[in-house]
């Protein structure tokens, strides 16, 4: 027996990077998946690969009518959706001053609009199915600011709010809430970064899709008594400032530095 059977998720923008990673993880762990994207041929393709338990379905997370079309051709196929992961997103650079209105929106209708409409639509199916998890991913840009990605950062601090509120009016329901912060993870969407950023951090470099996959399982699967959490994966990038140590055996004479009082 593998540790989904009997599941049945949703992946919003599940065509690639870290939504692909998951599809494939969950469905290897016995989950029926539905791949959901505005990319048809990768997300189609993608499907195809998983095979008879995976559906590739048309879904523009901003989109209300889009998700009720994802609500109810989801149901029939497997039954009622037990896991939804609200993955899609998308980023926009530019300042407070200088960003287009249409561009802020645009960022907030499918990060944080999106992620709204999916447990909005979604809930009822996790009722019927007797309970299951809903998994936001937010960002490090939700549990800190960024210069010049306002809108982004504005949105991933909202998915935190909508978990933790989400988590209150779902547990009775038996139904699960919780939110991941990736850091820099390298997907399509952080492709041409500068990786050299992540040289201060204790883990210096960027993660894996894989990786974040194995978290969204763990939440998934084992951490039954976890709801309304937040669950962070950067690698160390916010666990505060000091000095990056060499791996040694050797005991090390580090400088006390201290200031006076007067």
């Amino acid at each position: 027996m593998t540790r989904l059977d009997g599941a049945v998720a949703i992946i919003t923008g599940g065509a690639r990077g870290m939504g692909a990673a998951t599809a494939r993880l969950l469905a290897a762990q016995g989950a029926a998946v539905i791949v959901a994207d505005v990319l048809d041929a990768a997300g189609k393709a993608l499907a195809d690969e998983i095979g008879p338990r995976a559906k590739y379905l048309h879904l523009d997370v901003s989109d209300e009518d889009d998700w009720r079309g994802a609500a109810a051709a989801a149901e029939p196929r497997f039954g009622p959706v037990s896991g939804l992961v609200n993955n899609a997103g998308l980023l926009d650079v530019g300042t407070i001053e200088d960003q287009s209105l249409a561009a802020f929106r645009r960022v907030i209708d499918v990060n944080l609009q999106g992620c709204w409409l999916g447990m909005h639509t979604m809930a009822p199916q996790l009722r019927r199915a007797g309970g299951g998890v809903i998994v936001n991913i937010s960002s490090t840009a939700g549990l800190t600011g960024y210069a010049g990605l306002g809108a982004y950062v504005a949105s991933k601090w909202g998915i935190r709010g909508l978990t933790r509120t989400a988590a209150l009016e779902l547990g009775q329901a038996g139904i699960r809430v919780c939110s991941i912060h990736p850091g820099a993870v390298r997907t399509p969407m952080t492709a041409g970064m500068d990786e050299s950023t992540t040289t201060g951090q204790p883990i210096p470099r960027y993660g894996e899709p894989e990786e974040v996959a194995r978290l969204v399982l763990f939440l998934i699967a084992d951490a039954t008594y976890s709801t309304g959490s937040e669950f962070v994966l950067d690698g160390g990038a916010t666990a505060g400032f000091g000095p990056v140590l060499p791996a040694s055996d050797a005991t090390l004479d580090l400088e006390l530095v201290t200031c006076p009082r007067d």
